[in-house]
């Protein structure tokens, strides 16, 4: 088991400094650079130039990214040209608000996607599988960004349960019982509207798992050897079924990483999905490289988690 784990970390660690490379690289290719529409459009190209040099904005892309990484591996993610500030300052803050939303968004995924997959697949080709399959395709077909803005106006707008916009209502001082409730109140609308578009697939991965466990031999021998049927389902077929879910746990990860880029632009929440799309307009490639590779490795380790998840679950997908 140990021999799998120091193996798949192994191959963890070229993946994550080509994912550097490649970010920085993308990052030069951009039109622009960290200076346009930081200088006066009267100064001279001259000018422009030396400022150019001064900030090493002409160097190779070597000679840069070698910079670049030798600050990421002291913790030195560089400077915001924009928001005039370190980048690790700003995305500490960001990264609070997106760590609790993402937090929210599992927990509302769960507890609504394995009863409905549960029900889904113990009660398969009835009334109530073929409306939570409904519910399934539909999510599937619907867009983020279509879900959220929908969700924005009905619950946000129209009937005002929730706020529209931001992390906390202003003025409040941190650490009160009415701070906590505010940023309760403004994580929730986002939250169950990325879960509820993310559940579906892990309702049908259930689904599928449970009715696919249902025909194997094992649960043929125990229902001849005379178990109860609600012996044989609760033992036997959802404790086989559940185990894979928790492999999927690390896959939830990287789906939500897309999400939050989504949700936290149409719900005006200002965590690392909306800081990204920020960086990008305004062209603050520091932070912009910073954001990406934080979004890719997360998405690495959520994969490299599965794996060691699974081979727990399933020990014959272990490398030998």
């Amino acid at each position: 088991m140990w021999k799998f784990i120091v193996r798949r970390i192994l191959i963890t660690i070229p993946q994550i400094i080509l994912l550097s490379v490649l970010i920085f690289m993308l990052a030069q290719a951009m039109p622009g650079d960290a200076l346009s529409g930081l200088v006066d459009p009267n100064v001279s190209l001259e000018q422009k130039n030396a400022l150019r040099e001064k900030l090493g904005l002409n160097d190779p892309w070597y000679q840069k990214y070698g910079e670049w990484a030798s600050g990421l591996v002291q913790g030195d993610l560089g400077q915001s040209f924009r928001f005039k500030m370190p980048v690790s300052e700003l995305i500490e803050q960001r990264m609070i608000n997106t760590f609790w939303l993402s937090l929210a968004t599992l927990i509302i995924t769960y507890i609504i996607a394995i009863p409905l997959g549960i029900l889904s697949g113990r009660y398969n080709d009835s009334i109530l599988d073929s409306s939570i399959t409904g519910y399934t395709y539909i999510g599937f077909a619907t867009p983020l960004f279509i879900f959220g803005l929908v969700m924005l106006w009905v619950f946000g707008y129209q009937l005002q349960w929730f706020p529209t916009s931001g992390s906390v209502t202003p003025g409040l001082e941190p650490g009160t019982f009415e701070y906590v409730l505010s940023k309760a109140q403004h994580l929730l609308l986002p939250a169950i509207s990325m879960a509820l578009i993310q559940t579906v697939s892990t309702v049908q991965y259930l689904r599928s798992e449970i009715v696919d466990t249902k025909q194997k031999e094992f649960i043929i021998t125990a229902r001849a050897k005379g178990a109860s049927e609600s012996r044989v389902y609760n033992k036997h077929i959802l404790r086989n079924s559940l185990l894979p879910i928790a492999a999927f746990f690390g896959y939830e990860i990287t789906f939500l990483i897309g999400g939050t880029v989504f949700v936290e632009m149409i719900f005006g929440f200002p965590g690392m999905g909306q800081l990204f799309i920020e960086s990008i307009l305004l062209r603050d490639y520091s932070v912009v490289n910073a954001v990406v590779l934080i979004f890719g490795i997360a998405a690495i380790l959520g994969a490299l988690l599965s794996d060691i998840i699974l081979s727990l679950v399933d020990p014959r997908i272990r490398i030998k």
